[in-house]
């Protein structure tokens, strides 16, 4: 009995894990939970080398930023509209503050696998979040993808759609849902 365990342990450690990470408590409190329960044995055994440690991606996935057309002005016989398209400057203006929002997020996480001893790494994907997480767990091929959960009714999920339920779906590896406890609503780090 005593070698089942012995050998777990060693699977734990070397165990490629992703959390998919965005702004809401509800990554962090998966982060949290991830770095609290499933990497907390690197940083009880002794001799942790880089052979023997686990490793922890951090995936953070930034949507597309759409150029839209806006119709504006008078309609006309000649000219039923008048296409207004965003200035470069207020382009590049968003974009630029989508980049900030994502390192500042990636920061956070990091700083928490850092206090906890974890050796972590983050990637920012541009794209459809539920497509390109379950992508990344694949190409990574990690041994389990570790996902929040925003508590959205069935209703709400039914029309806005679940990040975590398509993943659940679609992705190839073991999934971890981590919902935070019932009436907690504040910062987790």
């Amino acid at each position: 009995m005593e070698e089942l365990g012995g050998g777990a342990e060693k699977r734990r450690m070397k165990m490629k894990a992703m959390v998919a990470i965005d702004e809401s408590d509800g990554s962090f409190y998966a982060l949290k939970w991830a770095l609290d329960n499933l990497f907390n044995v690197m940083t009880t055994t002794e001799a942790t080398t880089s052979q023997n440690e686990g490793m922890l991606f951090l995936v953070h996935v930034e949507p597309i930023f759409h150029n839209y057309v806006h119709p504006i002005g008078p309609a006309g016989a000649v000219c039923p509209f008048t296409a207004f398209y965003p200035a470069s400057l207020v382009v590049d203006s968003v974009k630029k503050a989508q980049q900030e929002k994502s390192a500042s997020i990636l920061s956070r996480a990091l700083q928490m696998c850092k206090d906890k001893l974890v050796k972590a790494e983050s990637v920012i994907l541009t794209g459809d979040p539920r497509e390109m997480i379950c992508q990344a767990a694949e190409q990574m091929q990690v041994d389990i993808l570790i996902m929040g959960s925003r508590g959205l009714g069935t209703l709400k999920r039914a029309f806005l759609g679940s990040v975590s339920d398509y993943c659940a779906h679609h992705v190839k590896a073991p999934i971890l849902i981590v919902k935070p406890p019932e009436g907690d609503h504040k910062k987790h780090s």
